[in-house]
């Protein structure tokens, strides 16, 4: 049975699953679904098209699927998707999705620190961490598993890899590729991003190989498509090579340099 504080309000259309906690002062709106075992602390809005998993917890402030800051939304049936087990900590705002693409997608096991923006459209993967203040335009993709620091700005369109850290204060409106350090002022390659890739358990020679491909596209002064050949030709073409590759090959707004 769930636990709700007599100050919040529920609209009688929502969907509350069994043992959730809903403190004072939430507002959960209509056409809202939320699962099992979520903690809502107080003053958390879940609006219009929320659809919630399990296990998370929201902290006091968040606001989730609010209609997007688009000026070419015009109100159309569009939803949020939140997963399992994440913590959406203090006034993180997490906006529904447009036309484009029709949602917003938080997968699982994320952690987004406080004052996080998701904005339409968004997807982000599961196992992410982003820190404080970091804010992502419209319809940026987070590959799973990658730690955005504090304060980083990313620009609509973006994509950014699995197993990425972006250093904090970062500004970028190009693509970071898979399991690299983006940093500095024009953000750029810094290396691989040795310490996450080994805490995530892959071992030497699977970061060698990765660093192979990497040595060809920034340190090798050929051109990204000549690299890219050199790296299909020479190296063994296994998932994180068919990864890196296929991330740059399908890149629209080209990646950092």
């Amino acid at each position: 049975m769930s636990k709700i504080s007599p100050l919040a309000y529920i609209d009688p259309e929502a969907k509350i699953g069994e043992n959730c906690e809903i403190g004072p002062f939430c507002f959960i709106d209509k056409n809202v679904v939320i699962g099992d075992n979520n903690v809502i602390m107080n003053n958390v809005s879940i609006l219009y098209g929320a659809r919630i998993g399990n296990g998370n917890t929201f902290f006091p402030g968040a606001v989730i699927s609010a209609v997007p800051q688009d000026l070419k939304f015009k109100g159309e049936e569009t939803t949020t998707q939140i997963g399992d087990n994440n913590k959406i900590r203090e006034n993180v705002t997490i906006h529904r999705g447009t036309a484009s693409k029709g949602t917003t997608i938080v997968g699982s096991n994320n952690l987004l620190m406080e004052t996080v923006h998701v904005a339409h459209d968004c997807v982000i993967g599961s196992n992410c961490i982003v820190g404080n203040s970091t804010k992502f335009a419209g319809e940026v993709v987070v590959d799973d598993c990658a730690v955005i620091s504090a304060a980083v700005l990313v620009h609509q369109f973006c994509h950014i890899g699995s197993y990425v850290m972006v250093q904090g204060g970062s500004r970028s409106s190009k693509d970071i590729p898979p399991f690299i350090t983006a940093a500095r002022e024009p953000i750029s390659y810094t290396g691989l991003n040795l310490v996450g890739l080994r805490r995530r358990g892959f071992s030497n020679e699977r970061i060698e190989n990765i660093h192979n491909a990497y040595r060809l596209i920034y340190t090798s002064n050929l051109n990204v498509s000549d690299a890219l050949e050199r790296i299909k030709a020479d190296l063994e073409m296994n998932d994180d090579i068919k990864y890196i590759v296929n991330f740059i090959e399908s890149s629209a707004r080209g990646i950092i340099r």
